[in-house]
């Protein structure tokens, strides 16, 4: 067993894996200054040079109001996306510990080994409140992983244990099928990781699939992937930005500005809601701010890493649909997939 191997990540087609809690890379990622972590001011440099890319990277405007494609970006097919979408709730509810969530972790395995440039599982384990230990992995699929110039892209793949928002009490225990809160956000990195594997993008791009967000019932046992990936990150690991893409897949999409998302990374959402404009998706991604949502990017936000929520937190005539067993495969649509797609894909290939 390498030193890479012994530690938490579990190397799956040839690139990094984690080593007794920190992070050891078979590829490419620069190493900090002596001295300088993950957290706290020893982010700074990693914040400025973000920022000086943001501010001096490609053309993300639009001219006079029209679409202006980015040069050399290849569809993103939403139709395709759809149906990844529907094959995960084809499993059932994939809450930690049953059947479903098993199956789609061997799905989703072997659906990346086949197509990242490396892949790394992250098992872990985690403790709840009530006394009950969770069996969990977060699944981080590379491209390009010796390029230092990368984005972060994630999605929760977990499903909420409990329709705790259900009209009728007897049912607010079961499972809920997690169409929109589970499988969208997930279905739009499994296309954009087929879309990668056909055209090599211009900069690096790490798809990171986190386990344990929806958990619940309330926040020390949610978001568990996300937290566990910002404890545990790699040395030297300092993506331009990332994007969490999360509830995307409602019949009628709008994605407002999330309002952690300004507070901790307002010129990224700048950058994605200026990319969007671009690419003519202006309506769908109005600059105005919506809900402030606790969600996975709060804790990759203190872990160093600014990251943004691309989120329609209007699921349903007053929200109705989220947390409920209406949350199945007759109030989602391939369109937000879609256009969240084409948006990753101009941000890609427009440099970052």
């Amino acid at each position: 067993m390498s030193a890479l191997e012994a530690g938490g990540w579990r190397l799956e087609a040839g690139g990094w894996c984690l080593a007794s809690g920190v992070w050891g890379l078979g590829s490419g990622l620069r190493s900090p200054r002596p001295g300088v972590r993950g957290r706290g001011s020893g982010w700074a440099l990693g914040v400025v040079a973000a920022l000086a890319f943001v501010a001096c990277g490609g053309d993300g405007g639009s001219a006079n109001g029209q679409m202006v494609p980015v040069a050399g970006a290849p569809e993103f097919p939403a139709d395709s996306a759809f149906e990844l979408l529907r094959r995960q709730v084809e499993f059932g509810p994939r809450v930690p510990g049953s059947e479903g969530h098993a199956a789609q972790l061997a799905w989703m395995t072997e659906y990346l080994r086949e197509r990242a440039d490396t892949l790394a599982l992250q098992p872990f384990t985690h403790r709840t409140g009530a006394g009950e230990t969770l069996e969990l992995t977060n699944l981080l699929a590379r491209f390009r992983p010796d390029d230092g110039t990368r984005i972060l892209l994630v999605a929760h793949w977990d499903t909420r244990p409990r329709a705790d928002l259900e009209g009728t009490p007897e049912d607010r225990a079961t499972p809920i099928p997690g169409a929109n809160d589970g499988a969208s956000g997930t279905a739009v990195l499994l296309q954009l990781a087929d879309v990668l594997s056909r055209h090599p993008p211009p900069i690096g791009v790490d798809l990171l699939l986190v386990d344990g967000e929806d958990w619940g019932p309330a926040g020390y046992d949610m978001y568990l992937g996300a937290k566990h990936f910002a404890a545990n990150t790699p040395q030297g690991y300092r993506p331009l930005y990332g994007v969490l893409v999360d509830l995307v897949g409602d019949r009628n999409p709008v994605y407002p500005i999330e309002g952690n998302s300004q507070h901790y990374a307002p010129e990224v959402v700048d950058r994605v809601w200026r990319m969007a404009e671009r690419l003519g998706h202006g309506a769908r991604f109005p600059r105005r701010t919506g809900p402030t949502v606790t969600d996975d990017h709060v804790p990759l936000n203190q872990g160093g890493i600014r990251t943004i929520d691309i989120i329609d937190f209007d699921y349903g005539p007053g929200n109705r649909y989220w947390h409920t067993l209406e949350d199945d495969l007759d109030q989602v649509a391939p369109t937000g997939l879609g256009v969240v797609g084409e948006v990753l894909v101009g941000l890609i290939w427009n440099g970052g």
